[in-house]
């Protein structure tokens, strides 16, 4: 590592060996945070157990509550950063665990802050969630000694032991309190070997393993990632352990196993909301659409039922529910379930549950509370504890359970009843590669049920009296805003700003409205707010006339349903107003959720969404134009390299930026790319091959020292100008070879890049100019190339962020024969290292030499330099570079411009 004229430090090149081991070193610190978080929370629960016969307890309830909360978050970001490595079990243990520290700390909050004075108000609140947490962690071990994960599956075992000790020592103190502490000693134990275990491996750097903690192969091999297809969620266990969670709430109740529904059960059921919520945005990023949506339902469901338990405090008389509500969440589910079944009979079957529990809340005007929902609630349970087992043995299992995946579709396909979407093609964004799945279908259906929710008119002065503020505020809100978040990411900036701002709204109003903030009164600070959102949405409107008629159509009823506020906040009677437009609105959305589900899972037949009713020239129209590929799929860099292959010009990820690529073989799209990016004439374009034997029949016209240079050096990030000859004519650019080089020179590289080299072997050498206009910053995502020149390339190539934002270093070979390199710029490798490079290959020629450049000092920074300039990934020569001799030479240094 070398310091620049400026002082500042330019890293050095690691390499593709040097990544790989440091993902292997995350990966184990990642497995070593979870085991050492699970054996902490252990220690305290250990302690906290041993001293409750203590007239003193050894830890305060509120203490031990607190540190618990802490400790949850770390079990789920090691759960999160272990995803997609072949480690399910590992994940649905820590991530099982940190929900249940998370809503067991919460409610040692409330004991300890006198909300649950007694015993028995601290067992309705405790054993639910104990007893969905004993059930759902003896799957795991069990699961865990079959498939010979022996150290998870004890952790796991001894765990559930605890919660079922606990459960019975709640009904009979003769149990005590000593098993449940002996059990998480066990645990503790376990969890920090393994930890500790894990470090060691870390620290040693891979040599030093205890036995039972060298998992590094279980970990890297059969990796699965976002588009390895069904089953690749590894938070689908999980999820399914979480609607254990809440189904066993309502169904100790109705069992008798708790004396009724208590404030104190509203911490398993929101953590688990949470969690849930988490859990499906984790499914978009596994590109799973569908289990996303149900993990969005069913985390809506858990928020209404805390919100059910919670308002009893507060409200002399029990709750009642909207009518519509209930069936209008029915009917999604059942249409969810139809489309799941498609890929899974079994998970199909299984949302035929919930809309049975919608609809026994349809027929409950209590909801909740009353024994209909319960007794549903019990048959989840059960489907829930099944399908959890199912999932963890299919995860890694050779022989897998049969359930029912991929039937229907296969007798679908079979009868030519419709056509499929094929792999993950329908998870295209609009500016390219994105790693998430559209939320869409869980936006609209948010819309559903959040405007069916308001056709009830809640009381004003006792608003919290109809359940509406939970279907409001989550459904309409925090979903929204979620399913805005994940349309932003993959480049859809209106219709993210559309469900962003109609989160918000949904939010604002349902707190003021159905939250009871201001009553009967009415203000004219909301009705100014409301006009201001109008005014918004009306700008949202006017361009939704350039996307389609649905879309015009969906925000032109909200401003409907806005106009609708704002009557109610002027004291302006509207109540048949506001019941009519709530349910045009909730149509038109139903109809945009069936458009969304639809289109997404059928090539054929489609639902109509409409053109967009006002076209501009230009407006839109990169996008069916320029094709945008994941660089993940072989099959998107076959495609690329036939368009290549046919004079077309695309934009590709490098081991550095994002760069424009036209094949050298093809002259008029080397004259194209040179023309797209209004290149600047004293610019000239670079050239890049993928190995050296595409220069092979050219090699008699470099010198041994320059080929010999070129081989030790690349590939790396380091671009060799070499002066220009008669083995450019090998290349066949023609009249178009011009445009590549200057009259005396040329820039070669081989770039470090799998995706680029194996590009670059179909289509034969390319050449290259960075993919931003003249002038402009490099590009270092696809949606900026996408953006910039989207109108004027074929395709791009999508790898999201660049690995590097620094671009290569650039080294001036054209001298290297008499001894002398230069450097037109310092890029991502350092100079010392090229100079360690040059040194090398110099000693195979004369042997003894050594290359005293490496023992400058840094007096030379103080000496006055000419400079070159690097324009847009590809040399200038101005004025001299830094010029180095390999003898006992002067040295002309300068830092390269870039």
């Amino acid at each position: 590592v070398l310091r620049g004229r400026g002082g500042a430090r330019r890293r050095g090149y690691k390499g593709p060996a040097g990544e790989r081991a440091g993902r292997r070193a995350m990966e184990s610190l990642h497995r070593a945070v979870g085991a050492l978080a699970i054996a902490a929370g252990s220690l305290l629960l250990a302690v906290h157990f041993y001293g409750a016969t203590r007239p003193t307890p050894l830890i305060p309830s509120t203490a031990l509550g607190v540190l618990l909360l802490v400790l949850s978050p770390l079990l789920a970001y090691a759960g999160i950063r272990k995803s997609h490595q072949n480690a399910a079990l590992f994940v649905s243990l820590c991530m099982t665990v940190s929900v249940l520290w998370c809503g067991y700390g919460a409610i040692q909050v409330l004991a300890g802050q006198g909300v649950l004075p007694h015993t028995a108000d601290l067992r309705d609140a405790a054993v639910p969630g104990l007893a969905a947490f004993s059930l759902g962690l003896l799957l795991i071990s069990l699961v865990g000694f079959l498939q010979k994960e022996v150290p998870l599956a004890m952790m796991a075992s001894a765990i559930s032991l605890a919660c079922a000790h606990e459960i019975a020592a709640f009904y009979d103190v003769a149990f005590g309190s000593s098993a449940v502490a002996c059990n998480y000693m066990v645990v503790c134990c376990i969890g920090a070997y393994l930890g500790l275990g894990r470090c060691l491996f870390f620290l040693t750097h891979e040599k030093i393993a205890l036995p039972g903690t060298d998992l590094a192969k279980k970990d890297t091999s059969n990796k699965q990632g976002p588009d390895s297809g069904p089953g690749s969620n590894d938070l689908t266990a999980f999820g399914l352990i979480l609607n254990m969670l809440s189904a066993s709430v309502l169904g100790c109740r109705l069992l008798g196993v708790t004396d009724g529904l208590v404030v104190g059960q509203v911490p398993w059921l929101w953590a688990g909301g949470i969690y849930q919520l988490g859990s499906s945005v984790f499914s978009y990023r596994s590109l799973d659409a569908q289990t996303a949506t149900f993990w969005g339902f069913t985390s809506l469901l858990k928020f209404g039922e805390g919100y059910s338990l919670l308002i009893l405090r507060w409200l002399p008389e029990e709750p009642s529910f909207p009518l519509p509500f209930s069936v209008a969440f029915a009917v999604l589910f059942a249409i969810l379930a139809l489309f799941m079944a498609i890929d899974s009979l079994a998970d199909g079957l299984y949302l035929l549950f919930y809309v049975a529990l919608c609809i026994a809340l349809a027929c409950s005007p209590r909801g909740f509370l009353e024994g209909g929902p319960q007794g549903v609630a019990v048959a989840i349970f059960v489907a829930s504890a099944l399908l959890t087992l199912l999932h963890l043995y299919n995860g890694n299992a050779r022989v897998k359970i049969p359930w029912g995946e991929g039937v229907l579709k296969a007798l679908l396909s079979r009868l030519q009843v419709c056509k499929f979407q094929a792999g993950n093609d329908l998870h295209t964004p609009s500016l390219g590669y994105s790693r998430y799945a559209d939320a869409e279908v869980l936006g609209y259906a948010c819309s559903v049920l959040a405007s069916f929710a308001i056709t009830v008119v809640a009381t004003p002065n006792s608003p919290l009296a109809t359940i509406i503020l939970p279907w409001v505020v989550v459904a309409g809100g925090l979903l929204k805003l979620l399913c805005g978040s994940v349309a932003f990411s993959r480049g859809k900036t209106l219709e993210s700003s559309a469900f962003i701002v109609y989160g918000f709204m949904w939010i604002i109003w349902g707190i003021s409205r159905y939250g009871g903030l201001y009553g009967a009164t009415r203000g004219f600070q909301v009705a100014v707010g409301i006009v201001s959102l109008m005014l918004f949405n009306a700008f949202l409107v006017l361009c939704t006339l350039f996307m389609s008629i649905s879309w015009f159509i969906y925000s032109l009823t909200f401003e409907l349903i806005l106009i609708s506020f704002l009557l109610d906040a002027v004291g302006a009677p509207s109540t048949g107003y506001d019941i009519a437009v709530t349910i045009i609105f909730g149509l038109v959305s139903f109809y945009c959720f069936l458009t969304a589900l639809v289109n997404s899972t059928f090539e054929s037949p489609q639902l109509p969404t409409g053109h967009p009713i006002v076209r501009l020239s230009g407006f839109r129209e990169g996008s069916s134009k320029c094709l945008h590929l994941p660089a993940r799929k072989a099959s998107s860099v076959k495609q690329i390299a036939e368009i290549m292959k046919k004079g077309g010009v695309c934009g590709i990820p490098t081991d550095t930026v994002y760069v424009l690529a036209a094949a050298c073989s093809q002259p008029d799209a080397v004259e194209k790319a040179y023309n797209t990016k209004r290149q600047a004439q004293d610019c000239p374009m670079s050239l890049w091959i993928s190995n050296l034997k595409q220069l092979e029949p050219a090699k008699h016209l470099f010198s041994p020292v320059l080929w010999d240079f070129m081989d030790a050096a690349w590939p790396s990030p380091i671009s060799l100008v070499i002066s220009r000859g008669e083995w450019v004519d090998y290349l066949g650019m023609k009249d178009s070879a011009k445009y590549v080089g200057t009259p005396q020179s040329v820039a070669v590289r081989i770039p470090d890049c799998s995706v680029t080299t194996h590009l670059i072997d179909l289509v034969g050498p390319i050449t290259v100019t960075s993919a931003n206009p003249t002038g402009e910053a490099d590009t270092t995502h696809h949606n900026q190339v996408y953006a910039k020149l989207g109108d004027k390339v074929d395709a791009v190539l999508c790898d999201g962020p660049s690995p590097e934002n620094i671009a290569s270093t650039v080294v001036d070979c054209t001298k290297i024969e008499s001894g002398h390199i230069g450097f037109f710029r310092v890029g991502l490798v350092p100079k010392s290292q090229v100079l360690q490079i040059l040194e090398q290959v110099q000693r195979r020629y004369h042997p003894g030499h050594t290359n005293g450049l490496l023992a400058m000092e840094s007096n030379e920074e103080q000496q006055t330099l000419s400079r070159a300039s690097f324009s847009n990934g590809v040399h200038v020569q101005r004025n001299s570079p830094i010029s180095y001799a390999n003898k006992a030479f002067h040295t002309n240094e300068e830092d390269a411009s870039s």
